[in-house]
């Protein structure tokens, strides 16, 4: 984090939870004129009752009171519904499995929640995220956070110069342990707070139960590959590409004992299709066609281009070669075959430690 201006006002998008804990903390001793704004992104009560922004808010607060800084709230949910979740649901109906997080923090919190920092006389906005920041010779750079496991850049590939140029990351440079430790030895309650997992401001949720409210979906056949009927589901939309659980398979005649994956699914006919082994060529792809891909230098790199990409969060970088981009619709092709590449998802493109850009997973072959 470089050397600002004492009166510089930073707004820290405080979540609640440690990150963004201990970026107000780092943020405050580092002598910044610090106010944080805690974002209502969802109004749904859970099954009971509460809403999850309500705890959240609470220890927000603790964390001020505790910091001597100022909290404000701003409701956001039309902004997420509008730029979120009904992107979200679309994807869903289409039988893909979109990534919620990536857009949320391009059209919520770098987006609407930087206009209302600013609007409360912010300068900068300063999140939780692991991630760093850097000026290069094409503009902000993105860089991945120093602790490889909770690295997020992954989740920011989408945010544009204008969105980096008022971002600040002040965890990124910390390991997770030592944000524990920060936060204990300050006093504050999100220490040992457990990170928020589940769809992104809207948390844990039976996931199938909660998709149904808003997307009915009919029962089908489970099939192999050789159009073996072997099961039954709920609804070919709950399902993803490489998943094993919840498929509810057992005892099929002629078939060797072990799990069945999700390899395909047909959803004019819902029809889910399986297979067995973990690595079956049917769930191999060594290219994919990408829509929508945004370079965050502004221009994409001269092709064909040698980088690397991940196609899910967790997964180590993949070296491969951009081969064309057309009007934001590239394709690649991987060194090696990659596991269950899943429509809807993101391929985000790494140089190293930079992250380069992405987009949104169409096709595979």
């Amino acid at each position: 984090m470089s050397a600002r201006p004492a009166d510089l006002h930073v707004v820290i998008a405080l979540s609640g939870g440690v990150d963004s804990s201990v970026a107000a903390l780092e943020l405050v001793r580092a002598g910044y004129q610090v106010s944080a704004l805690f974002m209502k992104n969802w109004n749904e009560p859970a099954e009971d009752g509460r809403c999850r922004w309500e705890d959240d808010v609470a220890d927000a607060l603790e964390v001020c009171e505790k910091l001597d800084i100022p909290l404000n709230t701003v409701d956001l949910s039309q902004a997420y519904w509008d730029g979120v979740f009904a992107d979200f649901l679309a994807e869903y109906a289409r039988g893909r499995t979109p990534n919620p997080d990536v857009l949320c923090n391009r059209e919520v919190k770098f987006k609407a929640f930087l206009e209302a920092a600013l609007g409360i006389g912010g300068s900068v906005v300063a999140t939780g995220h692991y991630a760093r920041l850097r000026d290069g010779e094409h503009g902000r750079e993105l860089l991945k956070g120093l602790d490889n496991n909770k690295d997020q850049s992954y989740f920011l590939h989408l945010l544009a110069q204008s969105q980096l140029a008022q971002a600040w990351f002040p965890v990124g440079e910390l390991p997770k342990p030592e944000v524990r430790a920060r936060a204990r030895a300050a006093g504050l309650l999100t220490h040992d707070k457990k990170d928020s997992t589940g769809i992104c401001f809207i948390g844990e949720q039976p996931f199938r139960a909660f998709l149904s409210r808003f997307l009915p979906a009919q029962r089908g056949l489970i099939k192999t590959l050789d159009e073996r009927t072997v099961g039954e589901h709920p609804g070919v939309i709950y399902y993803t590409l490489g998943q094993r659980e919840g498929l509810g398979i057992g005892g099929v005649k002629g078939a060797v004992e072990g799990p069945w994956f999700v390899v395909k699914k047909d959803v004019p006919n819902n029809v889910l299709y399986v297979t067995q082994g973990h690595d079956h060529p049917a769930l191999l792809s060594q290219r994919l066609t990408a829509e929508q891909v945004h370079w965050i230098a502004g221009t994409p790199p001269p092709l064909p281009y040698r980088c690397s990409a991940k196609t899910r969060y967790r997964q180590s970088d993949q070296p491969c070669t951009v081969l064309s981009d057309d009007n934001g619709r590239v394709e690649v092709a991987f060194d090696q075959p990659q596991r269950a590449v899943t429509p809807g998802q993101s391929v985000v493109f790494y140089q190293g430690e930079v992250c380069l850009g992405g987009g949104i997973i169409d096709q595979t072959a």
